[in-house]
């Protein structure tokens, strides 16, 4: 899809995931008509409801078509390029393009190194096993990024690094479970997230805080004319401690560090409440949001 050197008259994406929704938006933008067809009820599922709907809103308004429950995929030729078949409750049973871009997930490329001959133990869906300091099942082989299937990006991959070399190198005891996982969405406005949504934090019975603001709150999202998406976090309500974040707007990528760092230095989030954040920033928009915490009941 990188090497493509053209323009596709019509993309279908399918996929509603982080790589599919990227590719098209970015697509759409180059100027093809964009399809993204997505056997879930809504995009990226592992999201919150609220936000998932934010961004297929901040898609469709840029021109792209979200086709969600197509619970029969399937591809065949036709005269204008390709049928993919959707199925869908709603709308025409296939969309019709010229192309189409399949985002439907990844799998490790480990069944072709020979791994069974070492006595290294994959799971079923092919990554390979570790334990919390990065070893395999065999000793001295110790496996890092997505092979491991304990995270897929650039930033978890060289913190495994990190974890093994400090152990091995500095006789240290760092742990894969201490490590708090952030992640950006690159749409425009992109999403921040860390920790927790808020779907998992009630699932796990405990009492919650919830915070959550628009952009449009936000005074630099309102000077650069870009209001689209929300913030939203999770507090943990006994031990005053923050277990997740979101914040899909400009500058979300950045702007959720600070929620990070509050996260890793393990302290209660009044810490973050009375900072004094610059203005104008996105930042500056968290302790407010903080401030205004209420109690929600868990699942």
């Amino acid at each position: 899809m990188l090497a493509l050197d053209y323009v596709p008259e019509h993309l279908i994406v399918v996929g509603g995931s982080y790589v599919g929704l990227e590719f098209a938006q970015m697509y759409r933008r180059f100027g093809a008509q964009v399809t993204i067809v997505e056997k879930m009820p809504r995009l990226i599922p592992r999201e919150d409801e609220d936000v998932s709907e934010e961004i297929r809103q901040i898609l469709m308004r840029e021109g792209i078509t979200v086709r969600t429950s197509a619970e029969c995929i399937n591809l065949a030729r036709h005269e204008k390029g390709l049928a993919v078949g959707v199925n869908c409750a709603e709308g025409e049973p296939a969309s019709i393009g010229s192309d189409v871009l399949l985002a439907v997930g990844r799998r490790p490329n480990t069944d072709d190194l020979g791994l069974e001959k070492a006595g290294v133990k994959t799971d079923t869906r092919g990554y390979i096993v570790v334990d919390d300091s990065l070893a395999t099942t065999v000793p001295g082989i110790w496996a890092l990024g997505d092979c491991n299937g304990r995270g897929a990006f650039t930033h978890t991959a060289y913190n495994d690094f990190e974890i093994v070399a400090a152990n091995l190198l500095d006789d240290a005891q760092r742990r894969l479970s201490d490590r708090i996982l952030g992640y950006a969405l690159y749409v425009d406005p992109p999403l921040g997230r860390v920790g927790m949504t808020e779907r998992d934090a009630r699932a796990s019975g405990r009492p919650l805080l919830i915070g959550q603001r628009p952009m449009s709150r936000v005074n630099r999202a309102v000077e650069k004319a870009e209001t689209a998406g929300l913030m939203k976090i999770i507090v943990d309500a006994q031990t005053c401690r923050i277990l997740g974040a979101a914040i899909l707007g400009t500058g979300g990528d950045e702007a959720i560090h600070g929620i990070l760092d509050i996260m890793n230095a393990a302290v209660p989030y009044t810490v973050l409440e009375h900072a004094v954040p610059i203005h104008p920033t996105v930042s500056e928009l968290i302790p407010t949001m903080l401030g205004e915490l209420r109690k929600v009941s868990s699942l």
